[in-house]
């Protein structure tokens, strides 16, 4: 059965870093697309970043230049290493993947989440 687990959440204050981990079990990684998406309380989920399986790598606009993604196959993880956290990065963090090799606008597995809060 294909899974996914994040990892990595917690309490950081304002200016601090992070590193979430995407683990998947039941499937190889090599062959799929990983996404990173958030929900903040109230508001509606957000795309954060994507990976495709040849490493070609997405952004958005909120967290370019703070958030980087990475995936390490021989670990079947995905991270995403986040700098310069702020209070509106509270949320918490989804990791899920489509049926394709390619990021993409519809994804079929999801990770339960991991809460992220930036606090002083």
């Amino acid at each position: 059965q294909l899974q996914l687990m994040e990892s990595g959440g917690g309490l950081v204050q304002p200016g601090g870093t992070l590193r979430l981990s995407c683990a998947a079990s039941g499937f190889t990684l090599d062959y799929y697309a990983i996404g990173w998406f958030r929900q903040a309380p109230g508001k509606g989920r957000e795309v954060l970043s994507c990976i495709s399986s040849d490493g070609t790598t997405y952004y958005g606009d909120s967290v370019k230049g703070r958030f980087t993604i990475s995936r390490d196959n021989a670990k079947n993880t995905v991270y995403l290493q986040m700098n310069s956290l702020k209070p509106d990065d509270t949320a918490v963090y989804y990791c899920a993947a489509p049926k394709t090799r390619y990021c993409t606008n519809e994804y079929n597995y999801w990770g339960q989440g991991t809460q992220v809060t930036v606090s002083s």
